[in-house]
């Protein structure tokens, strides 16, 4: 019997998830924020909860985020978490209930070098990479290290994306599909674009994999709203919100679950 690839996990997650409840939670969390000896008891108890966990890798130019994740990035690269410190304590924690992503920006991979990279994460459980400053086009050597790993490079699209290019992306992304809901950075606005359910119902129909709705999620009526246009929802700057108030990270995700179907 073949062993399950680490981004073919994400995606059992995902679908498993999906089926069960009508759409998966993947929270998203700054790693080594608001505390460096938080981030393994934090992720132990989030993966109890949710379907799958985003880390963020914290980056001093934050391109794709607003100013909470970008608060919070510049909180733990002066506590001193990196790329490197994030991988031996996910190595060390072990394999987690939820599959773990990273999200990084490229510089951070491009210092560590690709074949190291893919080498320590495969060890350290990560099932794949969300890398939103790095094109399809431009991807060709760090997706095959990933991909000879057995991780997934997750793809990204937005409403603006033309369908022929949805399309490739949705071929060459794995793990799942990363459906941008609103042009801007994350935590923008409080309510999603009118056009966000047509527009994930569009991604999906050209998607092999789940399509996953990120950017601006964060009330259990938008979880709702998204059940049966996505097949699972990211929620980042409204939980590191609650992680930066002193609040129950998991309380809160509980609140979203609890209103899914």
């Amino acid at each position: 019997m073949a062993q399950i690839q680490p981004h073919e996990r994400v995606t059992a997650a995902i679908r498993n998830a999906a089926n069960s409840h009508g759409i998966a939670l993947i929270p998203f969390v700054t790693a080594g924020y608001p505390e460096r000896s938080a981030f393994i008891p934090t992720l132990r108890a989030l993966a109890e909860v949710a379907d799958v966990i985003e880390v963020g890798v914290p980056f001093s130019d934050p391109m794709a985020d607003g100013v909470t994740i970008q608060r919070a990035s510049r909180a733990a690269i002066a506590s001193g978490v990196s790329l490197r410190w994030i991988l031996a304590e996910l190595q060390k924690a072990g394999e987690l209930p939820a599959p773990v992503v990273l999200m990084s920006y490229l510089n951070p991979l491009l210092a560590l070098g690709g074949e190291r990279l893919a080498d320590a994460a495969r060890a350290a459980h990560v099932g794949g990479f969300i890398v939103p400053d790095l094109p399809l086009e431009e991807a060709g050597d760090l997706g095959m290290h990933l991909d000879a790993r057995g991780l997934g490079l997750v793809q990204l699209v937005t409403p603006a994306t033309p369908e022929a290019r949805v399309r490739r992306l949705c071929a060459a992304s794995r793990g799942f599909v990363y459906a941008v809901t609103s042009r801007g950075v994350t935590g923008g606005a409080r309510a999603l674009p009118a056009d966000v359910p047509a527009y994930l119902d569009r991604v999906r129909a050209l998607s092999p994999l789940p399509v996953c709705a990120g950017f601006g999620v964060r009330s259990a009526e938008q979880v709702r709203a998204l059940g049966g246009h996505a097949d699972g929802v990211i929620v980042g700057s409204a939980l590191v919100e609650e992680l930066e108030a002193r609040r129950d990270p998991v309380a809160f995700l509980e609140a979203l679950r609890s209103r899914r179907h």
